[in-house]
């Protein structure tokens, strides 16, 4: 945990239920140990999804399809979502969740490597959602940027890996040091970005939100605010 533990289990404890089926998704998701969204990072999107009322949704990772899931009870009427998987156990899982829950006009699932998928994908999206295997994030971005409308958002999910990535490389587990690496790379890239701006969130084990920029303003950007009866004036 990033935040501390009681605060986040207060939080937690404020939330209402989803719908039932959502509930039943998500508890036989972690009783198969399969990784999917905090209840924190849920409510974040449901937030984000109202708040911008995305007609196009992309989600890298679907797992067993709870967060596609849950983004498309929030979504605007008409609005769709493309989500990638390559694990090819989970597959016929979500493809099946979304059949029971009656959302497969609204959710197409594209089977294979999310980074080739992404290469033969047109967009505008206006929303992408980064769940995949962590150490690709990095590949991924030129592809998402790409496929991101003017002012598209990217939510990126598990960027901070339980606080790790501040850490020394040779500070984090020999094993982990390539997605360690890796994921700072990343971070770095989407905070340097000439076509994003991005902010990190300490929510859940960490959230990156991006924007795409709109086009740049040329010449000035500033317009100082002049006395009454006066020229305004430009900030150089």
């Amino acid at each position: 945990m990033i935040a501390d533990d009681r605060l986040i289990t207060y939080i937690r404890s404020l939330e209402s239920p989803e719908c039932p089926f959502l509930e039943q998704v998500e508890q036989e998701a972690l009783e198969a140990h399969v990784p999917i969204i905090r209840k924190e990072t849920g409510s974040f999107l449901k937030v984000l999804l109202m708040i911008k009322k995305p007609l196009r949704i992309l989600e890298v990772g679907t797992a067993v399809g709870f967060s596609a899931l849950l983004m498309s009870e929030y979504m605007p009427e008409g609005a769709g979502i493309t989500t990638i998987e390559n694990y090819e156990k989970r597959i016929p899982i979500a493809r099946e969740n979304f059949r029971r829950a009656g959302r497969e006009e609204q959710i197409t699932l594209i089977e294979g490597d999310a980074l080739e998928v992404m290469k033969s994908l047109e967009g505008p999206y206006d929303l992408i959602f980064m769940d995949a295997a962590k150490g690709q994030y990095i590949h991924y971005l030129p592809e998402a940027v790409r496929l991101l409308g003017e002012d598209g958002v990217l939510v990126s999910d598990n960027v901070l890996q339980g606080g790790e990535v501040m850490e020394s490389r040779f500070a984090v587990e020999r094993r982990n040091r390539t997605i360690h690496s890796r994921m700072r790379e990343y971070l770095y890239e989407l905070k340097h970005h000439d076509m994003l701006e991005t902010a990190i969130l300490p929510l859940g084990d960490g959230i990156a939100l991006s924007v795409r920029r709109g086009k740049k303003q040329t010449g000035n950007a500033f317009q100082e605010a002049a006395p009454d009866g006066a020229d305004s004036r430009i900030i150089e």
